[in-house]
């Protein structure tokens, strides 16, 4: 009894085959090797084509088969996670009628920040809990307005593992709460989709694909598709969430007050609060939960932190000695003092953040002595100031009412540095643990919990392997003044 789990990422194409019984993974295979193209028109703009997303699936499908023998007979149910925010317009047959508007696509915010000023900036934040801002629905206000004939053609708007599923089931078109939380699309008061949303861009009702259950049988794998990739006609297609409440998903974080978060080139955060909230500074966004359903709210508050791995990577080229490794640059970093003898980093050198209210102050280095700083002193400031960063965020999500007791992180990029691990837990306070897991691997549990292979997430995570864990400090007086001194560096500029 085999789980297939998809992530459709925007480098790449991930799947994984877990055994249902023992929770081991037994292949896992991405595709391609190298990062898929993102099509760039103008200066802000990012597009890619979904056909290309559904041959990179096909291919990684192949290569994981491969591993097992060459068969998917035993896949039983599967599950998809999908680079979150991405616009997908189909027509009737369920055809793209052109380049999905991604993520990272900047073009929409004129149009979202029109709709927070016309509905209200209040009224936005009480029933989307978001501004607009540059989400889903102002993609497809930009597609209205610049490709009117295009726009009148659209059967149904998707994120894209709401296309992915279709292209599975042969014409489904279906999505969900979660999914149209972040595309600013639900009225959290109203418990509907959004009307402020649908008429002030003028959307018709029609666009919205038919919602379903996160967790639930939600369509099934056709036989044209099953002959293609070597499943079984009718294997459910029974979950589906966006990366970051999938990423939370993969760590069992799912009751209130747990934290999932992750540090490569950029950081996330993603905490579960357990009442209907928002930050009326909208420098984290809110999102339904994978868990959220009426009436046990579940909303997943994220924050994202631009400058984090990539100031790690970059102080690993410039500062440390050449050719030393991660885990070197680590044990160079702990033979500096807590708080770098006064020496503070600002991490944010790589784009506006959205924790700043859309502010980009840059990275830039504070208290620096020519006489006593070294590069071991520069390599801890570093990793001490990303931590920091990651709890300013924090301490926003508890002004919203999360209490944060646990943190939980796959065992990779700077969660495997012990100073990173022991300074975010002594700022905040919470317990950091670690797990061996991946967005593939998640979306393979999340298919068995919505196919009843599972009663629920901890059934499903029960083998869920633990790596390590770290407790904060004793005495955290050190790494607190430090905290201190950085923040009132950072506000100072």
């Amino acid at each position: 009894m085999i789980l297939l789990g998809y992530d459709i990422g925007t480098s790449s194409v991930k799947a994984s085959l877990v055994d249902a019984r023992t929770g081991q993974t037994i292949a896992s295979a991405q595709y391609p090797d190298a990062e898929a193209p993102i099509i760039t028109h103008q200066a802000g703009w990012a597009e890619q084509d979904p056909e290309m997303w559904w041959q990179e699936l096909k291919t990684a499908t192949e290569r994981v088969a491969d591993q097992i023998g060459g068969s998917l007979q035993d896949v039983v149910a599967i599950g998809i996670s999908y680079q979150m925010h991405g616009l997908v317009c189909v027509d009737k047959d369920g055809n793209a009628l052109r380049p999905s508007i991604i993520w990272c696509d900047g073009r929409a915010v004129p149009y979202g920040n029109k709709a927070f000023d016309a509905i209200g900036g209040e009224r936005c934040l009480q029933h989307l809990l978001n501004s607009p801002g540059n989400f889903t629905a102002a993609k497809l206000a930009w597609v209205k307005d610049n490709e009117p004939e295009l726009f009148e053609r659209i059967d149904k708007i998707m994120l894209p593992g709401d296309y992915i599923a279709m292209r599975l089931s042969g014409g489904d078109k279906k999505t969900t709460v979660s999914g149209l939380s972040e595309g600013m699309f639900w009225d959290f008061k109203n418990n509907c989709v959004s009307s402020d949303i649908m008429e002030h861009f003028g959307f018709p009702d029609s666009v919205i694909a038919e919602i379903v259950p996160t967790f639930s049988v939600q369509s099934v794998v056709c036989g044209d598709v099953a002959a293609e990739l070597g499943l079984k006609e009718g294997t459910p297609i029974s979950y589906r969430g966006g990366d970051q409440p999938n990423n939370a998903l993969s760590l069992n974080v799912m009751r209130p007050g747990e934290i999932a978060a992750t540090g490569g080139t950029s950081g996330v955060v993603y905490g579960v609060l357990g009442d209907v909230n928002y930050d009326p500074l909208s420098r984290v966004n809110t999102f339904a939960h994978v868990n959220h359903n009426q009436p046990d709210t579940r909303l997943g508050v994220l924050l994202c932190i631009n400058g984090t791995g990539i100031l790690n990577a970059w102080m690993k080229r410039t500062v440390a000695p050449e050719g030393m490794s991660y885990a070197e640059i680590n044990e160079l970093a702990e033979t500096a003092p807590v708080g770098a003898a006064g020496l503070s980093i600002i991490p944010f050198g790589n784009g506006a953040e959205r924790v700043l209210q859309n502010e980009n102050p840059g990275a830039s280095m504070h208290g620096i002595n020519f006489n006593i700083h070294t590069k071991a002193h520069l390599l801890r400031a570093a990793q001490e100031g990303i931590a920091f960063s990651f709890a300013y965020g924090m301490e926003i999500m508890q002004q919203m009412g999360m209490e944060i007791k646990t943190v939980k992180a796959g065992h990779a990029n700077l969660f495997l540095s012990p100073l990173f691990r022991r300074t975010l837990a002594a700022v905040t306070g919470a317990t950091i643990e670690l797990y061996e897991t991946d967005g593939s691997v998640g979306a393979a549990y999340g298919a068995g919990i919505g196919a009843g292979i599972y009663k629920d997430a901890d059934d499903a995570f029960k083998t869920l392997k633990h790596k390590a864990t770290e407790v904060p400090v004793e005495d955290a007086a050190d790494y607190k003044a430090a905290y201190e001194l950085w923040k009132k560096r950072l506000l100072a500029i």
